[in-house]
């Protein structure tokens, strides 16, 4: 299992990004796939999963209207369209397949002006 995500940067408050992450090495189209981020000295803590088909989608109280995860089962990417950015959203993002316990480099957001 290989999972590499791109897209991070620095943006100002309320600006947006598009991370994405390209997985390989298992059947991707049959599993939920999800995204995380830690920030300093904090926990690693779930921001968004979706189901396997891309039918269901849930996201913590944080991000509920501001972030969208979505995937595309053809080219084995999972996105996090994340918009309305905020400084408390800055951290290492990760994305993780649901029941394998593997995780990328990351991709760092920086949210300051």
């Amino acid at each position: 299992v290989q999972l590499v995500e791109s897209g991070g940067g620095l943006v100002q408050p309320g600006g947006s990004l598009r991370l994405s992450c390209v997985a390989s090495g298992f059947p991707f189209s049959s599993y939920g796939m999800t995204w995380f981020r830690q920030a300093p000295g904090k926990e690693r803590e779930l921001v968004a999963s979706i189901t396997s088909t891309g039918g269901t989608t849930d996201y913590a109280d944080s991000v509920k209207g501001r972030f969208a995860i979505f995937r595309d089962n053809a080219k084995n990417t999972v996105y996090l369209q994340m918009n309305s950015l905020k400084p408390e959203d800055t951290a290492v993002y990760y994305c993780k397949a649901v029941g394998f316990w593997v995780w990328g480099q990351g991709t760092q957001v920086t949210v300051s002006s």
